[in-house]
């Protein structure tokens, strides 16, 4: 993702500057980004995206490498967030896919969310717990989820997830991108 991330601005000979504000993230952390020292989350990937006027699979995969029929085996999902940091873990899935208006990926979720901030961003997200137990928490409630469970909400909710039990959950969670307001930033991305 870092080198498309650059590739993407310079080929629409974006500044730095210019991309930070109209993706609502600070110059700095967009630096970060670039030079591969920090992995945005996918709040802020999608904000990225938008701000690219790409959709968010793009991000991770070249426009050439698309298909129209995309197969991700289990072995060849595509790590996007370091073992080692914090919080959630993310793997992309059908990143070569064509167009399309949702973005898959496989989510686990850390036991504990007390240091992970709420996040919220455009569009919809959709959660179905593959393995584990999992609670989707709000501000003002939180949601037990079992093996087979599944939610669906506005993203625009501020929303987190942790694992609950023994194991890392393994959740399937697909964002749906809202391209309606794109060009607005969005004041609760980190």
């Amino acid at each position: 993702m870092i080198n498309r991330v650059r590739q993407l601005r310079k080929e629409r000979l974006m500044t730095l500057e210019v991309l930070a504000e109209r993706s609502g993230v600070t110059k700095s952390y967009l630096s970060k980004v670039e030079r591969g020292q920090s992995v945005p989350s996918i709040a802020v990937s999608a904000s990225l995206a938008r701000a690219l006027d790409v959709p968010l699979d793009n991000l991770f995969a070249d426009a050439e490498e698309l298909a129209d029929v995309t197969v991700t085996r289990a072995g060849e999902r595509q790590m996007l967030t370091a073992d080692q940091e914090p919080g959630s873990r993310y793997e992309g899935m059908a990143l070569r896919a064509g167009t399309k208006r949702m973005t898959p990926f496989m989510l686990y979720p850390p036991h504990d969310a007390d240091s992970v901030p709420f996040r919220d961003h455009p569009g919809e997200e959709f959660l179905f717990v593959h393995r584990g137990r999992a609670e989707l928490l709000l501000p003002s409630r939180s949601i037990a989820l079992e093996p087979g469970d599944s939610a669906y909400f506005r993203a625009t909710v501020p929303h987190k997830v942790r694992s609950v039990g023994t194991e890392r959950a393994a959740l399937l969670l697909l964002v749906c991108d809202d391209r309606t307001g794109a060009e607005a930033s969005h004041p609760h991305l980190p």
